[in-house]
């Protein structure tokens, strides 16, 4: 005999489906379902197809009505931008999921795989999976419309610099591609004395004109002109025009300060070298290694002129060099610089190695140089100085000679550099034929700088070897740490960086 322990746990039968008569559990619709889908379609209303809007040339999508996003293939951005397509539709159902199927990149073909629920018969929830083809079709956004013109821009930037050497606009270049500046330009025009940014808003070039002064010692002014009107709506149409003036002073520059300007500075030498252009102008005094940095509002206060071009650099040799030590501060003597060294040196001319005619000079360069190394230098006692500071100057108080940077052979480095920079596409008027001799002096003080190299992507050329850096004598060299490797980003006709789609 059995005895329950407890009350049996109740079965659940089947039913018959009232349309098939299948046994199946039942349910608030009596249907199974095979039968509910073939009754009740909740994708019904929802569109199977749509269409997507891609520009080409900046490669993004329109989002409805004016707005253009950059997405990626199969990113949520994309994703979302899809699903907006059939918001409205889909408020009648309820969204599961929602994901890509993956598609050619090419055939300008995108389908999402959605999953949705619905509240049908007698309360029965039923669950649907379908696909929604869209179209991509080409459509140039303005932006692009702006740029394929070329003359439709809004607000321009005229940067100038009142020199004959261009290693300041060639660092000022590799500031703006490194921080992205020139993506919003239309336009980019090259003039013998500057350049001009062409915008489409006065709101972007107001942003270069700012960085600009960050970047650089400049001072700016702007201007507007009226170019329409509409009387009816109050609606006006300007171009804005803004003018940006760099301090006509550049790496190796010998200049001379005003008597009150050297005096403010720490009584420093009226004399001194320009060392480096940041957003300061940096000066040494090569008698003392004493330093200064002079801003934008300082120069324009107390202005100064380079007394000489950098095509009369001369080359000597160096006959005898003894270092010094640090000779003892004036009053109110500001700081020195600690990666240079004070020298005496006796020089004497290449050209005039013939004669026993030599120069006697003090100079900041003594860490780096030896007898009979070659160096660049100004030769201030055969020379009319036309400059209204030195020529009231104390002769006694002008050197002979003042000396620049080391001499290397520059083919050899040429030959030796692995690196390369990347260049602004720009439109190239009244070009000189001495640009390709300024653009190794700027990458030659690439190498020389350690400070420069900071603010600039410097990339590793792999069409040169590699080679060992164990040259102590010969130039200086960029190492293979500081070099960043060239990315080749394909692209691909539907957007984003050219990733395969994702199955």
């Amino acid at each position: 005999m059995e005895y329950m322990t407890g009350p049996a746990a109740p079965t659940q039968g089947n039913i018959l489906c009232c349309q098939c008569g299948v046994p199946i559990p039942p349910n608030p619709a009596n249907m199974c379902v095979g039968c509910l889908r073939a009754q009740v379609d909740i994708t019904e209303g929802i569109p199977k197809q749509g269409t997507l809007h891609f520009c080409k040339q900046c490669e993004r999508y329109l989002q409805p009505p004016g707005t253009w996003i950059q997405c990626a293939l199969e990113s949520r951005e994309l994703l979302a931008l899809c699903l907006k397509k059939i918001k409205a539709s889909l408020s009648k159902v309820r969204l599961i999921d929602a994901g890509f199927i993956w598609t050619e990149p090419h055939s300008k073909r995108l389908k999402l795989k959605l999953t949705v629920q619905k509240e049908v018969i007698n309360g029965a929830v039923l669950e649907q999976v379908f696909v929604v083809e869209y179209i991509v079709q080409s459509q140039m956004c303005e932006d692009c419309h702006r740029i394929e013109a070329k003359d439709f821009w809004k607000a321009v930037v005229q940067v100038r610099q009142k020199t004959l050497h261009k290693k300041t606009f060639y660092y000022l270049e590799q500031l703006i591609l490194k921080h992205r500046l020139h993506q919003n330009t239309l336009r980019i025009k090259e003039i013998h004395d500057g350049l001009d940014f062409y915008y489409s808003s006065k709101q972007q070039a107001q942003k270069m004109v700012d960085f600009l002064q960050c970047t650089v010692p400049s001072r700016s002014k702007s201007s507007q002109r009226l170019i329409s009107h509409d009387i009816h709506s109050n609606v006006y149409n300007y171009k804005s025009t803004f003018s940006v003036e760099i301090v006509p002073i550049c790496k190796d520059n010998v200049v001379c300060l005003s008597p009150k300007l050297a005096q403010s500075l720490g009584n420093m030498s009226q004399i001194c070298v320009c060392i480096r252009v940041t957003s300061t102008v940096h000066l040494i005094d090569p008698s003392t290694l004493q330093i200064a940095e002079i801003d934008a509002n300082t120069y324009w206060h107390h202005p100064f002129n380079s007394l000489f071009h950098p095509k009369q650099l001369e080359e000597f040799i160096i006959m005898d060099i003894s270092r010094v030590q640090e000779k003892k501060k004036g009053a109110g003597a500001g700081a020195r610089s600690n990666k240079h060294t004070l020298a005496e040196a006796w020089v004497r001319k290449t050209s005039e190695l013939n004669t026993d005619h030599q120069y006697f000079c003090c100079t900041h360069l003594g860490h780096i140089l030896n007898p009979g190394d070659l160096v660049l230098g100004f030769d201030l006692a055969n020379c009319n100085l036309n400059d209204e500071f030195a020529n009231k100057m104390n002769p006694h108080n002008i050197p002979d000679v003042v000396l620049i940077k080391k001499s290397y052979d520059r083919t050899k480095r040429q030959r030796r550099r692995n690196w390369k920079l990347k260049e602004l596409e720009r439109d190239r008027e009244g070009m000189d034929t001495d640009d390709e001799r300024q653009y190794q002096d700027f990458l030659e003080d690439l190498e020389e700088d350690e400070a420069i190299r900071k603010n600039v992507n410097i990339y590793r050329n792999a069409d040169i070897p590699v080679e060992s850096d164990t040259d102590d004598d010969g130039p200086p060299r960029i190492s293979l740490a500081e070099m960043l490797e060239d990315l080749h980003i394909s692209q691909d006709a539907t957007g984003g960086e050219g990733a395969n789609m994702m199955t």
